[in-house]
């Protein structure tokens, strides 16, 4: 069931946002945005009577920004517009990415400053309400002039073209609009522009890389702090006074969520006398890593949730002052540079996890058995989990090169810096999907050095976390089969239940 959400246009919350992403919404508009919508339709309606020439309006596009064109044949101007646009290659993307994107279309156009007509929004929002979702290839966009092909590919829907997907099945667009109550719609001047002038894709694309990325950093936390109990590591390094003269507020959060998690075990006070000074720094310094990655998901969930909220098209009508003005909101650099940063966090979470797992499989370092199995010889246990985690960090390394830094000129050189923001966006995705993995290995690992700790116990809070953990992957007692444990594993880890332990950390889960 899809649930309502009752928007005013250009302020919606993080929590909102994650909402939307995850679940089937509805939405409904409130009356001063109609308001709104209607006043930049008439302003529209006004340029086109009295022939002055805007820009998109009534004018080509880029390059052609000179060429005047004929009242009678903007409809077609509009149109021609979406077709030539709709030049996209690549997997489709998700239903989850695609319903964000409709939304923040949606949301952009309702601030009033696009000149579309309220018929063109509430077509997108029957889309969004019947949950069906344009098939939108994923790559042909660098992030400027806006998210062109693309967003040309959702809008074509509009027109019965293309291909939408309902409930999972991939139908011709004639029909997805006849699913969800409409007619194919014909384009009010400046309406093609509006569409596909944006950076609703890359946006979209970045904020399910932050809410995955969330979800990663939650087990995370988790697994370290159960890895520290399956070491016999000291909690010492996570002592307030240790963080407090720092001052990083990150590793300060962070601190307290690992000092909280570890209280009360038994395990740790079995060996507060032992003879160890010191644990490496995957282990000890949790604090200063994590924290650091918390503080860019949480700079990073400032600026995407101001560009959801932002009119991102050009030209911008100021209905108020009468005025048509072109500018570059559809520049996607700040996208970019968020999409870039939340790149790295994503890498470094997934390498410092990997480094714990590989100092519980190492019974020099951990005293545990090695490779986290009785029998060791004659069962590899952990071995090749070990290798598994180290080869997807070393492949988010390479992923996560920046992308901001590229450009390349387009549009016979009228786009001629762009931010390649839509191809960062798109390529956190996967790095969560390796990351999962290795926080999910590192998870198993964990379990395994807790278990061999038996029959002393770990925190309550842990325990649960462990009793969660062999609900649905048993103690490895020899060597068996172990891909389906470790996808199960990453399951847990990509489900977001991890995410509740410490929620107080996570921008979508705070911002309200």
């Amino acid at each position: 069931m899809a649930g309502v959400v009752e928007m005013r246009a250009g302020e919606l919350s993080l929590t909102a946002l994650r909402r939307i992403y995850e679940h089937p919404a509805v939405f409904r508009l409130a009356a001063h945005d109609r308001t709104r919508i209607a006043g930049a339709t008439a302003l529209v309606d006004k340029i086109v009577s009295m022939g002055d020439a805007a820009y998109g309006i009534n004018t080509g596009f880029g390059l052609l920004a000179q060429t005047r064109i004929p009242t009678e044949q903007l409809e077609l101007l509009q149109k021609n517009l979406l077709l030539s646009h709709a030049a996209g290659v690549g997997n489709a993307l998700p239903d989850a990415v695609v319903r964000l994107i409709l939304a923040l279309k949606i949301n952009a156009l309702a601030r009033g400053h696009s000149g579309v007509t309220q018929r063109l929004i509430d077509a997108l929002a029957a889309l969004l309400e019947h949950e069906i979702y344009p098939v939108i290839p994923a790559q042909g966009s660098v992030g400027a002039s806006g998210d062109l092909a693309p967003l040309a590919h959702m809008s074509a829907v509009l027109l019965g073209v293309g291909s939408v997907r309902v409930g999972g099945k991939v139908l011709p667009a004639t029909d997805g609009l006849r699913l969800a109550g409409l007619e194919p719609v014909k384009l009010h001047a400046k309406e093609g522009l509006a569409l596909i002038n944006g950076t609703q894709v890359s946006t979209a694309l970045a904020l399910a890389g932050l809410f995955g990325a969330e979800n990663v950093f939650a087990a995370a936390v988790i697994a370290g702090a159960m890895s520290v109990d399956a070491l016999k590591g000291s909690d010492s390094p996570f002592d307030d006074r240790i963080h407090q003269v720092r001052g990083q507020p990150g590793q300060i959060a962070v601190a307290r969520e690992y000092r909280e998690l570890i209280a009360g075990s038994a395990i740790r006070a079995s060996h507060l006398d032992c003879s160890r000074v010191q644990d490496p720094y995957s282990f000890r310094c949790q604090p200063q890593v994590m924290g650091a990655c918390l503080d860019i998901l949480r700079n990073c969930s400032v600026t995407l949730r101001l560009e959801a909220n932002a009119v991102t098209d050009n030209p911008l009508l100021f209905v108020e002052q009468g005025d048509v003005l072109s500018g570059g909101n559809f520049h996607a650099q700040p996208v970019a540079f968020a999409a870039d940063t939340l790149a790295l966090a994503i890498a470094e979470i997934g390498s410092l996890s990997e480094r714990r797992t590989a100092v519980l499989v190492d019974p020099k370092m951990s005293g545990l058995p090695a490779f986290l199995v009785e029998n060791s010889g004659l069962n590899s246990g952990f071995m090749m989990a070990q290798v598994t985690a180290a080869a997807l960090v070393s492949e988010n390394k390479t992923i996560a090169t920046p992308c901001s830094v590229d450009s390349i000129p387009t549009s016979a050189n009228q786009e001629d810096h762009v931010s390649m923001a839509t191809h960062a966006a798109r390529r956190l995705g996967p790095m969560v999907d390796n990351a999962a993995a290795v926080v999910g290995i590192e998870l198993l690992a964990a379990a395994q050095g807790i278990d061999f700790h038996r029959p002393a116990r770990s925190s309550a809070r842990l325990e649960q976390v462990h009793a969660g953990v062999r609900g649905v992957v048993p103690f490895y007692a020899a060597d068996r089969y172990f891909a389906p444990d470790i996808e199960a594993a990453k399951n847990l880890v990509q489900s977001g239940r991890y995410a509740a332990l410490v929620d107080r950390l996570l921008p979508s889960r705070t911002d309200i």
